[in-house]
């Protein structure tokens, strides 16, 4: 079996779709798991580069991630539309691309900040329609 070196996985309510490519860029894995299950395969998993697309809960994954020893390189929505397995593939894909640009990783703090400026953006647009 091929070492993983990759991993693209699909963000979503209750099961995500993690698909694994070894250093050539072929399949390795390509499963469904549940949250628990998807953190306890990569906690047992060695050290490898977790790809998702990047959206406000990605950054939770990221930082849970990180914390188990993975490298995580967030996508832009806009380079990859995700929603299925087929997706994930196209994940693991633009994760290896050099020219790649990948998203920061946000902290808790700067997530309640952006929510907090996004509150204030609502609340002004309505009180400019009334």
């Amino acid at each position: 079996m091929s070492k993983i070196t990759i991993t693209g996985i699909v963000l979503a309510k209750n099961v995500f779709h993690p698909h694994a490519i070894d250093s050539t860029g072929r399949k390795v894995k390509a499963i469904n798991l549940s949250r628990l299950r998807l953190t306890k395969y990569l906690h047992r998993s060695e050290r490898i580069i977790v790809a998702m697309v990047a959206c406000a809960s990605a950054h939770h994954w990221d930082r849970l991630y990180q914390l188990l020893g993975h490298e995580v390189r967030l996508i832009s929505p806009q380079f990859v539309k995700s929603n299925d397995r087929n997706d994930a593939r196209a994940i693991c894909e633009a994760a290896q691309r050099p020219d790649m640009h990948f998203v920061p990783i946000k902290t808790v703090e700067q997530q309640a900040v952006m929510s907090l400026h996004r509150v204030r953006e609502m609340l002004i647009g309505q009180r400019r329609r009334q």
